[in-house]
C-alpha cells in the first residue's frame, strides 16, 4: 500500500508554487521524496518556499515565471528539465480572484463590473492553466507518460454569489481538465493522465476580504459558508495533500478526467 502511493523521486513542477495552497503542496511532496520545481511570478516567495524545503532535507528549485507568458513558461520547463532531468507531474495551482471583479452591493453590481478585472480573473485561472499544460504537456507527450493535476474550485460545481468571473473561470478549468484528459489519451498516450482537485473553502489572500472582518471575526458570508459545510470548518492546505498524492501516484493509474471535491461535505449538503 505504501508503494502504491509512493511519489519519491518524482519530478514535479508546481505553478503558483509559492502560494498558500501551492506552497503547501510543494513542501508536502518534497517531504515525501519528490523533487520540486517551484514556479511562481514572485521570485522572493519562490526562494522562500525552496529554502523551507531544503531546510527540511528536501530538494527544490525556484523559477520565476508568469503563467500567462508562454515564453517564460517554456523557460521554466527548460530550468526544470536541466535541474531535475525531466518533469513527471505538472500541478497547475496558479489562480485567484480580484476584488474589482467581485459584486459587492450596493457599491458594485454585476452590471458595473469592469471588463479589465473580469478578464484578469478569467486569464489567470483559465489561460494560466491552459498555457502551462501546453508547454509541459508537450514534454510529457514526447516521453509518453506524465500526470497533470489542475486546481479547480467548489465554484465550478456550485456557483457562488458575488464572484461571477471566478466561478465561470473555474468551471472552465474543470471542463478543460476533462477535455485534455481525453485528448492526451487518444492522441498521445494513455499513460498521460489529467485530473483536477476542487477545493472547498480555504482562507487565502484572495478571499479573506469576503470571509473575515478586519478584526478576524467571520463575516455573514463566512458564517453562511460554515453553516453549509457539514464538517463546520474551513479547509487547511494540508487537507489537499492526500488527494494530490492519490492523483499523482500509481494508486490512480486508471483515473483520468475527474474533478475531485475536497470540501468538507459542502457539495453534498442541500441546506436542509
Amino acid at each position: 500500500m505504501t508503494d502504491l502511493f509512493d511519489v519519491a523521486d518524482k519530478c514535479v513542477a508546481i505553478t503558483g508554487g509559492a502560494g498558500v495552497l501551492g506552497g503547501q503542496m510543494a513542501r508536502s511532496l518534497a517531504k515525501r521524496g519528490a523533487k520540486v520545481c517551484v514556479v511562481d511570478y514572485d521570485a522572493m516567495r519562490a526562494h522562500a518556499v525552496c529554502k523551507d524545503i531544503e531546510a527540511a532535507g528536501g530538494f527544490a528549485i525556484p523559477v520565476q515565471a508568469d503563467v500567462l507568458d508562454k515564453a517564460q513558461i517554456q523557460e521554466a520547463l527548460g530550468c526544470a528539465v536541466e535541474s531535475l532531468g525531466r518533469v513527471d507531474v505538472l500541478i497547475n495551482a496558479a489562480g485567484g480572484n480580484k476584488k474589482e471583479a467581485t459584486c459587492l452591493p450596493p457599491e458594485q453590481s454585476f452590471f458595473d463590473l469592469p471588463l479589465e478585472a473580469m478578464q484578469w480573473v478569467m486569464n489567470l485561472n483559465l489561460m494560466g492553466t491552459i498555457l502551462p499544460s501546453q508547454v509541459f504537456g508537450r514534454h510529457m507527450a514526447a516521453r509518453g507518460e506524465g500526470v497533470i493535476v489542475n486546481v479547480s474550485s467548489m465554484n465550478a460545481l456550485r456557483p457562488l454569489t458575488r464572484i461571477a468571473a471566478y466561478s465561470a473561470a473555474k468551471a472552465a478549468v474543470s471542463n478543460f481538465t476533462q477535455w485534455l484528459a481525453t485528448y492526451m489519451c487518444q492522441n498521445h498516450s494513455p499513460a498521460i493522465r489529467v485530473n483536477a482537485i476542487a477545493p472547498g473553502f480555504f482562507l487565502t489572500d484572495q478571499n479573506r476580504f469576503l470571509l473575515t472582518n478586519p478584526d478576524g471575526t467571520r463575516t455573514a458570508r463566512g458564517q453562511q459558508i460554515l453553516d453549509h459545510t457539514p464538517m463546520g470548518r474551513y479547509g487547511e492546505p494540508e487537507d489537499l495533500v492526500g488527494t494530490l498524492l492519490w492523483l499523482m501516484s500509481d494508486a490512480s493509474k486508471f483515473v483520468t478526467g475527474v474533478v475531485v471535491p475536497v470540501d468538507g461535505g459542502f457539495s453534498a449538503y442541500s441546506g436542509v
